[in-house]
């Protein structure tokens, strides 16, 4: 059950990744009484749209982990250039292992090593290189997965989708984007339902399995 995991480190390439994998989960996680520490690499200030301050996705994922319960403390935002997190694996490899040496994380979700996106490939690679005794799984986001291994899903309610897509509606910059909607959110958490037995569920990854 993902309710095993009592410390668990969601890593997210760029704001809003990590709800849009694993934003049920999450909700599921924290609801469970786990403790969940979310780290954003880049706040892709140079995407946002014009007209909006260059920050505002900061002040999003904030609001948004707010909705999935998560601590003020265990919010991480790093500082990388979007689209160019490549250029720094050394630096994110580093900031990587001293989030492991503080912390005795059971679980970390990270892309599934198939994402196509250079953003998203670097931090599921430098993922598995820091964390390669521990369990990882990697959430999809299939707009960017050419292929995924479905074989890990986890069960969801209904409150844990409701949360997850009114985290998802905290990014306004964003709203533009279809994969944002209540139908995408809640079509694809039922055909995982389908898959897995159940109403709704999120699929993930199986990188690394610690039992």
């Amino acid at each position: 059950m993902i309710s095993n995991f009592k410390n668990v480190l969601v890593l997210a390439p760029h704001t809003d990744d990590g709800e849009l994998g694993a934003g049920g989960t999450i909700a599921k996680l924290i609801e469970s009484g786990s403790k969940v520490t979310y780290a954003a690499f880049s706040t892709a200030s140079e995407s946002v749209p014009e007209g909006l301050p260059g920050d505002i996705l900061k002040t999003e994922v904030k609001a948004a982990m707010k909705v999935l319960g998560l601590k003020d403390e265990n919010l991480i935002i790093y500082d990388y250039q979007v689209r160019q997190l490549g250029y720094h694996r050394q630096n994110i490899l580093e900031d990587l292992i001293k989030l492991r040496e503080c912390n005795e994380f059971d679980l970390v979700l990270t892309p599934s090593l198939n994402d196509i996106h250079q953003d998203h490939a670097t931090i599921a690679q430098e993922s598995l290189r820091a964390f390669k005794n521990i369990t990882i799984l990697g959430y999809e986001l299939i707009w960017n997965n050419l292929s995924l291994d479905t074989k890990c899903f986890v069960e969801l309610e209904e409150r844990h989708l409701q949360q997850k897509f009114i985290a998802l509606k905290c990014y306004e910059s964003q709203r533009h984007r279809r994969y944002l909607s209540k139908d995408f959110t809640f079509s694809l958490a039922t055909t995982r339902g389908v898959q897995a037995g159940s109403t709704y569920a999120e699929c993930f990854e199986v990188i690394r399995l610690f039992l």
